[in-house]
């Protein structure tokens, strides 16, 4: 099950254009609350200010529960024995000015980067009549969260590629992620997340929470008007994988390389290793061959991309969350741009 409850996720994440994708997996209108979550149009930037983003992240002092003598202690332990507080140099908590849930524990030289001012206001000053708010949410109550800007209209390639750009902005207060602000596209016949994949350098642009960082929300801007320059990157990147053949026995050889059924040593796997492994296997192959997310392209390197992408999306095993939840952190941490480079490394080395 997700950590966040359903109510959660109907009063603190906010969904954008659903009159052209339709509602998100967890809407129930029992929890709605005072007004829905789900917007026809894009969001309004008040409305992720009002909210999501009403409160602040606050530094605290640390201090450590001690024994101390009867002069000296602060209150008793359960069982009555005296104790006293000890302040600890150089650490602090960062809590919610609200209802004062502590996010994180860091070092004095960590600089808080507050939601309104990093993701709000620097998507804010780039938002014009081609650009909207499609979502914005906090997870792990109010430790991470994201702001994503997208293109109101989805794209096709002449390829037959639906796919709709995105520009995510996303931080955190636990450590989990610094600022960053990539650019991202959805799939939209199977809402995948996909990253430029030809092309790592210039796609995402990191700012670590840094006593300095603030010097870097000018870059930060210029990095999120590069929103407007995907569309024909991405329609390239799709080209390039159709116009490369991927004949059957390719295919092959790289569901061995990919998923392999044997160990470093050279072994036949056996027992649960064997079973996953083919398992895994069997549905690469059926949403390569049969699946209408990835089938029209099989035959090619999009195909092979498409597959793998689908699969980790929305067939692989979620422990300890739901997929949707896990598919928006590994969104936000850059897990599927490095898959789908790996995906692209492998099918290389078959190729080759």
């Amino acid at each position: 099950m997700s950590r966040e409850t359903l109510e959660h996720l109907n009063l603190h994440t906010l969904i954008g254009n659903t009159r052209a994708r339709g509602t998100a997996w967890h809407y129930r209108a029992e929890h709605q609350g005072a007004e829905s979550n789900h917007y026809p149009g894009p969001v309004p930037v008040d409305d992720v200010e009002r909210r999501l983003f009403a409160w602040r992240a606050v530094s605290r002092r640390l201090a450590a529960e001690i024994p101390a003598s009867i002069e000296e202690m602060t209150h008793l332990s359960t069982d009555g024995t005296p104790l006293r507080w000890k302040l600890i140099d150089g650490r602090q908590a960062i809590t919610r000015d609200d209802t004062h849930h502590v996010l994180g524990i860091f070092a004095d030289s960590y600089a808080m980067h507050q939601y309104r001012e990093w993701l709000l206001t620097t998507v804010a000053d780039i938002l014009d009549d081609d650009l909207g708010i499609s979502s914005a949410g906090l997870l792990r109550g109010g430790a991470i969260a994201w702001v994503e800007v997208s293109v109101p209209e989805n794209i096709t390639t002449p390829e037959g590629v639906e796919f709709r750009p995105n520009l995510l902005a996303t931080t955190s207060f636990d450590g989990s992620i610094a600022t960053t602000f990539k650019r991202t596209v959805t799939d939209v016949v199977c809402d995948n997340t996909r990253e430029t994949a030809l092309s790592e350098q210039g796609q995402t642009y990191k700012v670590r929470h840094s006593r300095y960082s603030h010097a870097r929300l000018a870059d930060a801007r210029d990095a999120l008007a590069l929103v407007h320059t995907i569309s024909d990157e991405f329609a390239a990147e799709v080209a390039h994988l159709c116009a490369i053949a991927v004949d059957d026995r390719q295919w092959q050889r790289f569901l061995d390389s990919y998923v392999p059924r044997r160990d470093d040593t050279g072994r036949d796997l056996r027992g649960r290793a064997r079973t996953l492994a083919d398992r895994k296997r069997d549905t690469l192959q059926r949403l390569y061959r049969h699946d209408q997310r990835v089938a029209p392209w099989s035959g090619t390197a999009q195909g092979v991309v498409q597959a793998v992408n689908t699969y980790e999306h929305h067939e692989a095993t979620v422990r300890g969350a739901t997929r949707p939840e896990r598919n928006m952190l590994r969104t936000v941490t850059g897990d599927f741009g490095k898959l789908d480079r790996r995906t692209l490394a492998v099918l290389d080395a078959v190729l080759a």
